[in-house]
């Protein structure tokens, strides 16, 4: 960055400097980009990212180290349509000369340059997303190892209940009729529910499908719209191009319902705006139910709301069975959904931001073997 302007103050040339000094000194990797997206700037930390230095990356477009099919460039054209900061926050980058790495991305235009945005990237530690997922997957057993006790020790005295009311009808009057059907209908109601239940058993398997995950959440958003989110206003940013996914239609349903459901209760005065988001997630390598090879092409849908985020002491254990930070909720929604999504060979991770939180679902696309 060289100053060249001879009517520059002494004033304003120390502050340049002094920018300068700034860019140079900080570790976030910062690149300039103009309208034909060629790099016109980096800092040193760029320099030492992709290991090239800035008189070899100066001129050259961003795609000789940014791959064409990383989300980067959809986030650069959504920054300079909408004029405004976009951000991410987990992306992998690769190319010939670094091995993958996560990073948090914030791009933004720069107003006064007409097609210019400014990339700024900050290095996250792989062994923080890895140790997370692996969390989420023990949450996920422990719920399958639940599930039977709860489901064996409930269901017998149910039995015995819903036996005794049968008895009892036979000699009842017709208001104790009334009476005795509503006994034997709660005891089918739970019944069903243990039911439920039992399909998060590690042993269980489901006939899985083509689905298209944009029809699942149209359908979530109408289910959330009639019931709790009727002042909620939802924003959709999906990918049409994204091929279906390997997946069982009414369990996906109820994750992405109860992950919306968090985010309407998580919203000031269920009254905003919720974030969804569907993109293709490349650099990470999921296993399809019933699959024997890593699919390297996975979609991640994320939700996010405004809230006030979620408490440091929730969130190593988030997705564990009963832990919630809700007077009334049972903890177990969480952990049913990350008992669903690892059986769909995916991953469910959820951050907290300065204004709210977000949930990111990452499932492997179908794979038709015919």
């Amino acid at each position: 960055m060289v100053c060249k302007a001879s009517n520059v103050s002494k004033l304003e040339k120390k502050s340049l400097i002094n920018a300068q000094l700034i860019l140079n000194a900080i570790e976030t990797i910062i690149l300039v980009v103009d309208n034909k997206k060629h790099i016109v700037f980096v800092n040193p930390a760029t320099e030492n990212f992709f290991q090239t230095s800035a008189h070899s990356l100066i001129g050259q477009p961003l795609d000789s180290v940014i791959s064409l099919d990383s989300p980067i460039f959809a986030l650069m054209n959504r920054a300079l349509k909408d004029q405004g900061s976009v951000s991410e926050f987990e992306l992998i980058l690769e190319n010939s000369r670094i091995k993958a790495q996560l990073v948090s991305v914030q791009i933004c235009p720069l107003p006064e340059i007409s097609g210019t945005t400014v990339l700024s990237f900050q290095r996250r530690s792989m062994a923080e997303k890895i140790e997370r997922q692996l969390i989420h997957r023990d949450a996920s057993k422990s719920l399958s190892a639940m599930s039977s006790i709860i489901a064996h020790e409930i269901k017998n005295p149910l039995s015995s209940i819903r036996g005794a009311a049968q008895l009892l009808e036979e000699d009842a009057t017709p208001q104790g009729r009334n009476l005795t059907k509503i006994i034997k209908d709660e005891t089918d109601r739970i019944c069903g529910l243990l039911d439920d239940i039992g399909l998060f058993n590690t042993n269980t398997s489901l006939k899985r499908d083509a689905i298209n995950i944009h029809l699942i959440l149209d359908h979530v958003q109408q289910l959330a719209k009639h019931s709790f989110a009727k002042n909620i206003k939802f924003i959709n940013d999906f990918d049409p191009s994204l091929p279906p996914i390997h997946g069982h239609h009414d369990q996906l349903v109820q994750v992405f319902l109860n992950l919306v459901k968090n985010a309407v209760e998580a919203t000031p005065k269920k009254r905003g705006e919720i974030f969804i988001k569907s993109l293709y997630q490349p650099g990470m390598h999921l296993t399809a139910p019933q699959s024997a090879t890593r699919n390297p092409r996975q979609l991640e849908v994320s939700i996010q709301d405004a809230g006030k985020g979620i408490a440091q002491s929730l969130r190593n254990t988030l997705f564990d069975p009963f832990v919630t930070s809700k007077s009334r909720g049972s903890g177990l929604g969480l952990s049913i959904a990350a008992k669903i999504i690892d059986d769909h060979g995916g991953i469910i991770e959820c951050d907290s931001l300065e204004t709210g939180t977000i949930f990111r679902v990452m499932l492997p696309f179908y794979e038709n073997k015919k």
